[in-house]
């Protein structure tokens, strides 16, 4: 179970597990915006949302793009194949790494596990496979809504 934690302006800065929101309020660096009306987690009801107590500046997080990993491909593209639209549970190269490709937002997309395979180590073009959408690189908030 995740917990939305949001600033003191109301912003959305990420999620934590139950257990790190109960960490905050045990500190007191956060209040409960909303919780789930029947559930209780020790002493406090189960959170939803927190809301910290002091605001912390995120100009940092915001700056430049969010660093690459398979699971934000995946949830960039909402675990639909760049190929054929079905359910993807991969990550596949446009420019497969053997050729130079590389660990990047735009050189990958959420892949099936048949067109990952079918594709293989070629890239879109030279296997017939265009893509359906376009690979690129998700802000941070993208990366938190999806």
């Amino acid at each position: 179970m995740a917990v939305l934690v949001l600033n003191t302006d109301n912003t959305a800065l990420h999620t934590v597990s139950l257990q790190h929101a109960i960490g905050m309020l045990l500190r007191k660096v956060a209040v409960i915006e909303s919780a789930h009306p029947d559930l209780v987690f020790g002493s406090y009801p189960q959170p939803e949302v927190l809301r910290l107590v002091r605001y912390v500046k995120t100009t940092f997080l915001y700056g430049r793009a969010p660093g690459w990993t398979k699971r934000g491909v995946l949830k960039r593209d909402s675990h639909t194949c760049g190929y054929c639209g079905d359910r993807a549970t991969t990550v596949d190269h446009i420019l497969p790494q053997s050729k130079g490709g590389r660990n990047t937002w735009t050189n990958t997309v959420a892949a099936c596990h048949t067109c990952n395979a079918r594709k293989a180590n070629r890239t879109p073009s030279e296997a017939g496979m265009p893509l359906k959408t376009k690979a690129y690189a998700p802000s941070r908030l993208q990366l938190m809504a999806a």
